[in-house]
């Protein structure tokens, strides 16, 4: 809720169980019925079939799916309207991926061999500048309010995928490195105030 008061285009949902970041379908479905009308929403997934992918959408009021992990391209072509196919990113040897299957955008985010999302490290913002070029890109992988304005200078994308540059660690375990984590209020403003600044000063057009 306080990323749509900030200014965040678009919030994203985990549907991952194994996630600490998890959030219940049900719990997903209040939060969206409160949200303004022009905040995308976005559920983000590891895993699942068609049908999950479906249900989540009816049933919570998803715009978007994100598909973050091992999804076969008959699995995303059916959503290709509605999907953001993440590709981790190694070397430019990973655009390959883009264009197949079709998606309504490709996230770009940082490999790591032991979590899927998460990390808190960068890539090469070079390799993502010339994904930027092919299609509608969207950036994460490390990205943070000291880092993402010169980020966007650099690539150019069209929108930027912040979460642990975000949040502050609360001790205990469930977050992998660091322990549990949460979701820190002035850094998420100054997130959205410096990527929106960002944005403005070098507008990506379609």
């Amino acid at each position: 809720m306080m990323a749509a008061e900030y200014g965040a285009d678009a919030i994203g949902f985990i549907f991952a169980p194994e996630s600490p970041r998890f959030t219940p379908p049900e719990t997903v479905r209040k939060i969206i019925s409160s949200l303004p009308v022009f905040v995308t929403t976005v559920g983000v997934f590891t895993s699942g079939e068609e049908k999950d992918f479906r249900r989540a959408v009816e049933e919570c009021g998803l715009d978007l799916i994100q598909f973050h992990g091992s999804f076969s391209p008959e699995t995303i072509r059916p959503f290709a309207s509605r999907a953001i196919k993440v590709i981790r990113v190694r070397d430019e040897g990973s655009l390959d991926e883009i264009s197949s299957p079709p998606a309504r955008a490709v996230l770009l985010d940082t490999y790591h061999d032991q979590q899927l999302g998460g990390s808190g490290a960068t890539f090469d913002w070079k390799i993502a500048a010339k994904a930027a070029r092919l299609g509608r890109v969207l950036l994460a992988g490390g990205l943070t309010p000291e880092n993402v304005e010169a980020a966007i200078a650099t690539v150019r994308p069209y929108g930027v995928d912040v979460s642990s540059g975000v949040e502050i660690e609360t001790g205990g375990r469930g977050s992998g490195v660091g322990g549990r984590r949460k979701k820190d209020h002035v850094k998420m403003k100054r997130f959205i105030e410096a990527a929106k600044r960002a944005g403005e000063k070098y507008a990506v057009t379609e």
